[in-house]
């Protein structure tokens, strides 16, 4: 919550209507943590893995949303943190691959070489 806040409305599979998500950027957080190469693993609650290659990370448009409507996420609403994007935004957005990568229940990020 001390890097910059960012944030964006967009419809999603998962939720009725427009919601609004706020959080960072995963490419500042990235960059915050000097993490250059390799991948970023992303673990959920549940175990459910997915992995960035950090290279992609800075054209991903990723938000690590903690808000969601202005509250902030509890495990039940799919928190604590989500990784969503700006699905509205354009078709490039509405795919199989970004909606794999849209983990909620975030609770562990791990560099790997």
């Amino acid at each position: 919550m001390a890097l910059p806040l960012a944030g964006f409305a967009t419809s999603t599979i998962w939720t009725d209507g427009v919601q609004q998500f706020e959080g960072v950027w995963l490419k500042d957080l990235v960059k915050h943590i000097e993490v250059e190469t390799g991948l970023l693993e992303l673990s959920a609650l549940n175990e459910y893995l997915v992995d960035f290659p950090v290279e992609d990370i800075a054209d991903s448009q990723a938000l690590v949303a903690y808000r969601h409507n202005g509250e902030l996420m509890s495990a039940r609403s799919r928190g604590p943190l989500w990784v969503v994007f700006p699905y509205d935004h354009g078709p490039e957005f509405r795919t199989e691959p970004t909606y794999v990568a849209s983990i909620w229940q975030l609770d562990l990020m791990v560099a790997l070489p």
